[in-house]
């Protein structure tokens, strides 16, 4: 029988998340403007994957992915079900951490339900972004309420999903970001010695409220950002389905005077999440920790930011599908090489078995993530979101991406490595033709539940198109531009929100 190594000969594992954060606004994914020097080190550290993506790109089904490491064929959701607890016969992360021995404690955003379910962690310091219409006043604005402002996270005025900015309007110690990182210096510090940890370290950034304090939005002043990036197929509404739609109108989104302030200010966001994990890294250091660690750093999903003229997730466009992911081995541990990149496809759901297997935990049977340091490479990954008229199906394999929308059966095909803003549909041109049938065969291969009434036989038929002014006046109905707005939550967690 194999001898297990003692406890403290093991690694610790740190694993960080941040929120709605494009894989290629990095300094080391050559980004020209954007500052993430401590990101930047982790990267030169170890190495990073550059075809990394959420394969549903949007918070909860993201994050239900990563802690489980299956998608959401098996977790059980695919569209963003706020009040759908984990299947409980699945192994998570921090659970598997536990059992195998580790203390297992997590700082930020779960985005689970119930609110305080721990998902087999030993404790978390919990900062949700205002989700009080379950009842759950949070730990941080807790903290806020001990410091002299209760009720008082939300006063800048700005809404959880809209592109308004201003400064922070409290005192930067305060911050969300700020009071993340405190909390998992003070696990670092508190950890039990004897036992390795595994601690999850999740920001709220760069997600919006776009709040940054005044010190890091001085640092982009008169930076002018680049404009985005419009394919022409994206030019006409009227050939778009309505989930295109949505991200172009649900949201606030600047006017073209005002799209430098917002770019300018999600930027500082950036880096003030960048300069407080200078911080752990340096409690890490300090507490003689850093070179026994392994550390992966990835993000929910991306963010569009104006790309095709649209904005938040939940599309399969680089932006919003495509997250950043850097793993850093403990001990100089061969299987990480240092200052690589890696181009294999990537998705969430290879976080849970990679750090599991660094940290010599056996996976659990069920995960179908893969170790990101194995030879075995997946030949495509497949990315899923929503139900019916709002679902998109995405195939990537080598540099071809295919894009369904059911909605007007409509399939887009984008070579990203030649074509990275995805400028170009090829879905018509004759020379990629083969390509295109290939990738939907593997796409009628993944096809689960309602999915498979998209087909008729061999002929692929999904479903009539929605009137771009219905898709809109829908939108304006609902009041899609006020509904993430949040109010005063002192001195009871209101029963709505």
């Amino acid at each position: 029988m194999e001898k297990k190594p003692a406890p403290e000969s093991r690694p610790n594992v740190l694993v960080i998340t941040v929120d709605q954060w494009p894989g290629s606004f990095l300094g080391c994914a050559g980004h020209p403007q954007i500052q993430t020097p401590t990101i930047d080190a982790l990267a030169r550290a170890g190495t990073r994957f550059t075809n990394a993506y959420s394969e549903t790109p949007v918070c909860i089904p993201a994050r239900r992915t990563l802690m489980t490491g299956v998608p959401p064929r098996r977790h059980g959701d695919r569209a963003f079900n706020e009040t759908l607890p984990l299947p409980p016969d699945l192994p998570t992360l921090a659970g598997t951490f536990r059992a195998a021995g580790y203390q297992a404690y997590a700082s930020g955003k779960l985005h689970v339900y119930p609110v305080r379910a721990r998902i087999g962690f030993d404790d978390v310091a919990l900062c949700e972004e205002g989700r009080v219409q379950f009842g759950t006043t949070d730990d941080y604005e807790e903290s806020l309420a001990r410091a002299g402002y209760p009720g008082e996270a939300f006063y800048h005025g700005l809404s959880v999903n809209g592109y308004e900015t201003r400064s922070w309007h409290l005192p930067e110690r305060h911050h969300m970001t700020n009071w993340t990182t405190e909390q998992m210096i003070r696990y670092i510090k508190r950890r039990d010695p004897s036992r390795p940890s595994f601690w999850y370290l999740s920001y709220n950034g760069p997600h919006p409220p776009i709040a940054p304090p005044a010190d890091f939005r001085r640092l982009y002043d008169g930076v002018t950002p680049p404009a985005p990036p419009v394919g022409a197929w994206a030019r006409d509404d009227d050939r778009l389905p309505g989930l295109v739609l949505e991200a172009r109108h649900r949201f606030f989104h600047p006017r073209p005077d005002t799209f430098a302030e917002a770019l300018r200010a999600y930027y500082a966001v950036c880096t003030h999440v960048d300069n407080q994990l200078r911080l752990v890294i340096g409690t890490l250091r300090e507490e003689g920790l850093l070179a026994n660690t392994v550390i992966l750093l990835t993000a929910d999903h991306g963010d569009m930011l104006g790309q095709h003229g649209c904005w938040a997730k939940r599309l399969y466009y680089e932006r919003s599908a495509r997250v950043p992911m850097i793993l850093v081995g403990a001990n100089q541990d061969p299987r990480v090489a240092l200052n690589a990149t890696d181009d294999r496809l990537a998705g969430l759901q290879d976080v849970m078995p990679t750090v599991l297997t660094l940290a010599g935990v056996p996976v659990p049977r069920g995960v179908t993530g893969l170790p990101l340091t194995g030879a075995k490479r997946r030949d495509y990954l497949f990315g899923e979101i929503n139900h019916g008229i709002a679902a998109s199906r995405m195939i990537r394999e080598g540099d071809l991406k295919l894009i369904y929308y059911p909605e007007g059966n409509l399939f887009q095909l984008f070579d990203v490595a030649r074509d990275p803003d995805e400028l170009e549909d090829l879905a018509s041109d004759p020379a990629h033709r083969a390509a295109l049938r290939r990738l939907q065969g593997r796409l009628r291969d993944e096809l689960h539940g309602d999915d498979v009434k998209w087909r008729r036989g061999a002929k692929w038929v999904g479903l009539p198109r929605r009137e771009t002014a219905a898709v809109v006046r829908a939108l304006d109905a609902r009041a899609h531009h006020l509904v993430n707005q949040r109010g005063s939550h002192f001195p009871l967690p209101p029963k709505r929100a």
